[in-house]
């Protein structure tokens, strides 16, 4: 194996995404495919055929990273946590390891944004980042003085699975969580919990261009959904202090949320005045697949 090249592949709960990195970090190659829903045996077949293609396009093998929607347990080696529900309870990594014939490094998808964006992205060079995935699912990882926190249960981050904040009745209804529990921050925040809470019909990119063009229903679903991310993201700061918190999943790139959540904070966070930057992942919504493909270095 060349391990001067580098793959990494983000196993999303919508598409899987793989990069090949260069030495340097140059990006040589990036594909995607839609995720096999539910299917565990297709999504290993999905990630064989996409590092196949790769390697054939490529000329040369590499080492392989991948950035889950869960957690491996340290305890069993089976993955966790996972919103993609057909991965809990899978040994993924010997599966992935055995049909590809090499070692597999896996982490969870918000731990790599978190590498990700405070190696060369947005949060470059601050000591403290919250990175934060907000798409099918919500995550978050925790930089702190440059290094990634991984605690004893491997959940560090995991913010989406606390209750909803400050919570009131112009939420909503209570909905129960994947997890089991009721009224995770995932079942306000993520795409699919927005859309079902919003009352209206389509996906959270309708919602938005629906928003955009003045749907009174859809303005308010967004109001809500500014409000409610306001609200998730404070309790992070009054317990962090992060120097910066990164939005990155397909949810980041709405342009308005980094003008319109800044102020809404304020009412918040347990401070006078709230210096904790929000930005976008310079990455884009792949940052992730990057920091997958550093696992190796």
């Amino acid at each position: 194996m060349n391990n001067s090249l580098r793959l990494g592949i983000d196993l999303g709960g919508t598409k899987i995404e793989i990069i090949a990195l260069a030495p340097d970090g140059r990006e040589l190659l990036r594909q995607r495919c839609p995720t096999p829903g539910g299917d565990y045996a297709a999504t290993l077949a999905a990630i064989a055929h996409l590092v196949s293609q790769c390697e054939q396009q490529l000329g040369q093998h590499g080492s392989l990273g991948i950035a889950i929607p869960g957690t491996r347990s340290a305890d069993h080696g089976r993955i966790k946590n996972a919103n993609s529900t057909c991965l809990n309870g899978q040994l993924l990594q010997e599966d992935l390891q055995t049909l590809l014939q090499r070692p597999i490094r896996l982490a969870n998808d918000a731990d790599c944004l978190a590498v990700s964006e405070a190696c060369d992205g947005a949060a470059a060079g601050a000591k403290t980042v919250f990175a934060v995935i907000i798409g099918t699912g919500v995550g978050g990882g925790l930089i702190i003085n440059g290094q990634l926190l991984q605690g004893p249960n491997g959940i560090s981050g995991e913010w989406g699975h606390n209750p909803l904040p400050w919570r009131s009745a112009s939420d909503g209804e209570p909905r129960r969580c994947y997890c089991g529990k009721q009224d995770c921050i995932e079942t306000f925040l993520s795409g699919p919990g927005w859309a079902v809470r919003s009352g209206l019909l389509g996906d959270a990119r309708s919602l938005v261009q629906r928003a955009q063009q003045g749907e009174e229903k859809a303005v308010q679903a967004q109001q809500r959904y500014y409000d409610q991310l306001a609200r998730a993201l404070a309790s992070v700061i009054n317990i962090v202090d992060p120097e910066v918190i990164v939005l990155g999943g397909g949810l980041s790139n709405i342009a308005a949320l980094y003008h319109e959540v800044p102020p809404l904070l304020a009412r918040y966070v347990f401070s006078d005045q709230v210096n904790t930057r929000l930005v976008q992942a310079r990455h884009g919504d792949s940052s992730g697949v990057r920091g997958a493909a550093w696992l190796w270095q």
